[in-house]
C-alpha cells in the first residue's frame, strides 16, 4: 500500500505508520482481525480489534480509491488532457471528493447549456471573456452572431452558460464553498403533501425547523432525511446567494486577474448562475451526503457496542430448561432442552383468558420439570409475560431452580429462517421459538449467531443508514465477540463455527461433519484431518477453538499452538509437568516473562500466555444474575411522576435509553435524565441489558409514551 494511504490512515486512528503498514501487511497475508490483536501484539504495538477493523477498512477503502484513480487517469489521458501536474495531484489524492473534483471537468456528461452553447461556435467569445482579454464583451459577441445566435444577448448568454459551468467544475470553488455550507443550517419544511397527512404526524417536530448541520444530533439528521424521502419535508442548507455568488466571483479574479466593468457584470451574471444553477443543488447533495455518512458512522457505531453487549450477555451455562414462549389466545408454548439446548419435550398451555384452563397448565408444568429434571425456566418477554410470570409464581420449583426473563428479540425471525428448518425440519415455527428462547438463556452467544443482528431490535434507524458499513461493523463485531469467547470445538453448532478466525461457513460445515463421523476431537492438532483446512487457517483458528478434556490441557486454553514450546520450557524450569503448570496461579507468578523472550515470541506474548496460564479458558462474560419487575405496575395508567421502579435497559440509542419496566411499552430515559452534564453517549453510562432503578417523570397513556429519570444503576 502506498506511503501516502499509511499516512493517512495512522492520522485518521491516531496510531504510528509502522503500526498500520504491519498490520495491512498482516492482512496480506491472510491474517484475520481477531487473531492479528489477539497473537501478533508485538507487530501491531498492542492494537486492540477495534483498531485492527478499522485499518482494515481503510484499507479496503484506498485499495478501491486506487482503482479508481487508474480509470480516471485513463479517462483523462484518453481525452488528452492528463498533464504532469494534474497526473500527481489524482496520484497525491486521499479524499474521495477531491478525486472526483478533479475527475469532474473531464467526466462525460450529458447535454448541458454548456455544450449547446459551444455546438453554436461560443466556446471563443467564452475563452475571450474567461481570459480577460476583451473589455467590451457586447461589442465582440456581434461577431458570433449566426443561425441560432439571433442578437449580441443570445451570444453572451451562451458563453456565461460555458463560464458558469467551468466555475462550477473548480476544485478550489467547490471545495471552498463545501466548507461554508458545512457551517450553515440544515432547514426542513414540510412538504404540501404532509401538511395534514396521518404518516407525516410522526414528523411534526420538523414540520419548520432548522439546525447547524456541523452540530446536528445524528438521529436527528436520520430522520429528516427519511422524512424528506418519503416526501412530507423539504430539505436545503441556509447558504447566502448572493455571498456564495460573491465567493465565486472573488476565485475567479484571484485566478484570472480582475474583469473591465462592463465584463465584470458579465462575469458575475455568470457566477450567479453557476451558484443558483450548478453549484447549489450539487453541494447541498454533496454535504448531506457527507453529513449523513457521518450520522451513519455514529448510529452503527452505536449499534455495534449494543450488539456487543448484547452477544456477550451473562450466559446461565449447561443446565436443562424448560422455556416458555407467552401468549393469551394462542396459550404458551413449552420447550424442554437438555444441557446441551436438545430439544426433548414441547407442548402448550392454556393459563389465560379465554380458555383459564389454570389447573390443566399447572399440572404439566410440574409434570414436565419433574420428569425432565428442569433446573432453569427461561420465559420470553414478549406479550403476556408478566401475566405467565405470575403464573409461574405459584409452581412448587425444585431447590434451585428459578424463572429467567428472556429477551424475544428475533426469536420469530430465528423460526422462520433456513438454519431453525436445518435445525429442527420436523417442528413448526412456534416450537424453533420456544426453543430458542430457552438456549438464548443457556448461552446468548451460541444461540444469536444465527439471528440477523439488525432483527435484534438493538439499533436505531438500522434500515437508513449505510448497509454494506452496517453489515462490516455487525459481522466484525460478532467476529470478535465469538473469539473473545472462544468456541468449544466438540460442542459448538456449525453456525457458531463459522464466526471463529479463518473458518467461515463451508469449513464450519466439514469440522461439525468430520465431528458426526469421527466422535470428539482429542486435540486441536486433528483439525488438520478436515479437508481443505491449511496451515494458514490452522494457525487463524487455533487458538479460538477450545477442547476441554482433551489430551493436552493448553488445548482448552487461549494459548496458541506456536507457543506451546514456550509453556513446555516454563514448566521445565519451573520442574513440573505442563499440565500441573496449566491453572496453577502461584506458580505461573513465580515466573519472569523476560526470561522467555526470543526472536519469535515477544514480550507481550509471553504475558498473555501467563495469564492465560493462570486462569485457562476464563469466560471474559459476566454471571447470569435475576431480576423482578414492580409488583404493583401492570398498565400504563397506573404510573405517576415520581414513582421509583425497577426496569431493564432494552436499547441504547444517541438520543438516551429505552427501559422494560414491565409494561407493553418501554420508557425512554433522555440523556439528559441520566445525572452528567454535557453526556452525548449513553452508551458511557449503562449497558443493554443492564438492570437499573428509574424515576417516571410523565406517562401518556393516549400515545403510549413515558419518560423517566435515571436514579442508580446495578452495581
Amino acid at each position: 500500500m502506498k506511503s501516502i494511504y499509511i499516512d493517512c490512515i495512522a492520522e485518521k486512528l491516531g496510531l504510528k505508520t509502522w503500526q498500520i503498514e504491519n498490520c495491512v501487511e498482516l492482512f496480506a497475508q491472510g491474517g484475520t482481525i481477531p487473531f492479528i490483536s489477539r497473537y501478533r501484539k508485538e507487530m501491531t504495538g498492542g492494537m486492540d480489534d477495534a483498531e485492527v477493523a478499522s485499518v482494515k477498512h481503510w484499507a479496503g477503502v484506498f485499495d478501491e480509491m486506487e482503482k479508481r484513480k487508474q480509470t480516471v487517469m485513463a479517462n483523462i489521458e484518453a481525452a488528452g488532457a492528463l498533464t504532469k501536474e494534474l497526473r500527481d495531484a489524482v496520484e497525491n489524492c486521499v479524499s474521495a471528493t477531491a478525486l472526483e473534483d478533479l475527475y469532474l471537468p473531464y467526466r462525460p456528461k450529458r447535454r448541458t447549456r454548456a455544450t449547446a452553447a459551444k455546438e453554436l461556435g461560443l466556446e471563443p467569445l467564452a475563452d475571450l471573456m474567461w481570459n480577460l482579454r476583451t473589455k467590451n464583451p457586447r461589442g465582440d459577441a456581434r461577431r458570433f452572431l449566426r443561425e441560432g445566435v439571433a442578437d449580441e444577448e443570445a451570444a453572451l448568454s451562451g458563453a456565461r452558460d460555458i463560464i458558469a459551468e467551468r466555475l462550477s467544475e473548480s476544485a478550489p470553488i467547490r471545495e471552498n464553498l463545501r466548507s461554508v455550507l458545512r457551517q450553515r443550517r440544515i432547514v426542513a419544511k414540510v412538504t404540501k403533501a404532509g401538511t395534514n397527512a396521518a404518516e407525516a404526524d410522526k414528523y411534526r417536530s420538523y414540520f419548520n425547523y432548522s439546525f447547524p448541520l456541523s452540530k446536528i444530533p445524528a438521529h436527528n439528521l436520520l430522520a429528516l432525511l427519511r422524512a424528506s424521502r418519503e416526501g412530507w419535508l423539504n430539505l436545503s442548507i441556509d447558504a447566502d446567494p448572493v455571498k456564495s455568488a460573491g465567493g465565486i466571483r472573488y476565485a475567479f479574479c484571484k485566478a484570472q486577474g480582475y474583469p473591465a466593468p462592463e465584463l465584470d457584470a458579465q462575469i458575475s451574471l455568470a457566477c450567479e448562475d453557476a451558484w443558483k444553477r450548478l453549484l447549489e443543488p450539487s453541494l447541498t447533495t454533496e454535504v448531506l451526503r457527507e453529513a449523513k455518512e457521518k450520522a451513519d458512522a455514529e448510529s452503527i457505531e452505536i449499534f455495534g457496542g449494543n450488539l456487543r453487549q448484547l452477544l456477550l450477555e451473562a450466559p446461565l451455562g449447561q443446565k436443562r430448561v424448560l422455556a416458555v414462549d407467552p401468549g393469551f389466545r394462542n396459550g404458551c408454548k413449552l420447550a424442554a432442552l437438555d444441557e446441551h439446548g436438545g430439544l426433548l419435550w414441547h407442548g402448550i398451555i392454556f393459563p389465560h383468558p379465554p380458555q383459564n384452563d389454570k389447573i390443566k397448565a399447572l399440572t404439566t408444568l410440574e409434570r414436565i420439570v419433574s420428569e425432565y429434571r428442569i433446573e432453569a425456566i427461561a420465559l420470553g418477554n414478549g406479550t403476556a409475560s408478566r401475566e405467565t410470570a405470575d403464573f409461574l409464581s405459584k409452581l412448587d420449583l425444585p431447590q434451585g431452580c428459578r424463572v429467567w426473563t428472556v429477551s424475544e428479540d428475533g426469536a420469530s425471525i430465528y423460526s422462520a429462517s433456513e438454519i431453525a428448518r436445518e435445525e429442527f425440519p420436523d417442528e413448526d415455527v412456534t416450537v424453533r421459538g420456544a426453543v430458542s428462547i430457552g438456549r438464548r438463556l443457556m448461552d446468548p452467544l451460541a444461540e444469536l449467531v444465527k439471528i440477523d443482528p439488525k432483527n435484534l431490535g438493538v439499533g436505531q434507524y438500522q434500515h437508513d443508514v449505510d448497509q454494506d458499513l452496517l453489515k462490516e461493523k455487525l459481522d466484525d463485531t460478532v467476529e470478535s465477540c465469538v473469539n473473545s469467547v472462544g468456541v468449544n470445538l466438540n460442542t459448538a453448532s456449525p453456525y457458531l463455527l463459522a464466526y471463529v478466525a479463518g473458518i467461515g461457513p463451508s469449513l464450519a460445515a466439514s469440522i461439525y461433519a468430520w465431528r458426526t463421523k469421527h466422535g470428539a476431537f482429542r486435540n486441536r492438532e486433528a483439525l488438520r484431518e478436515i479437508p481443505r483446512l491449511g496451515d494458514k487457517t490452522f494457525e487463524q483458528c487455533a487458538g479460538f477453538l477450545r477442547i476441554k478434556g482433551g489430551e493436552n490441557p493448553l488445548d482448552d486454553s487461549a494459548v496458541h499452538p506456536e507457543s506451546y514450546s514456550v509453556v513446555s520450557r516454563m514448566a521445565a524450569d519451573k520442574g513440573v509437568s505442563v499440565k500441573e503448570l496449566v491453572g496453577n496461579a502461584t506458580l505461573c507468578a513465580g515466573i519472569r516473562a523476560e526470561d522467555y523472550v526470543s526472536t519469535t515470541t515477544g514480550l507481550p506474548t509471553v504475558r498473555d500466555i501467563l495469564k492465560e496460564l493462570a486462569k485457562p479458558g476464563l469466560d471474559p462474560r459476566e454471571q447470569a444474575s435475576g431480576f423482578a419487575f414492580a409488583e404493583d405496575v401492570r398498565d400504563i395508567a397506573d404510573l405517576h411522576p415520581g414513582m421509583q421502579l425497577p426496569g431493564i435497559v432494552t436499547n441504547l440509542t444517541a438520543f438516551g435509553a429505552f427501559v422494560d419496566i414491565g409494561l407493553h411499552d418501554n420508557g425512554l430515559i433522555h440523556v439528559s435524565q441520566m445525572g452528567v452534564k454535557g453526556l452525548h453517549d449513553p452508551s458511557k453510562v449503562l449497558k443493554l441489558h443492564q438492570k437499573i432503578q428509574v424515576e417516571v417523570l410523565s406517562a401518556d397513556v393516549e400515545r403510549g409514551r413515558i419518560s423517566l429519570r435515571l436514579t442508580q444503576k446495578a452495581q
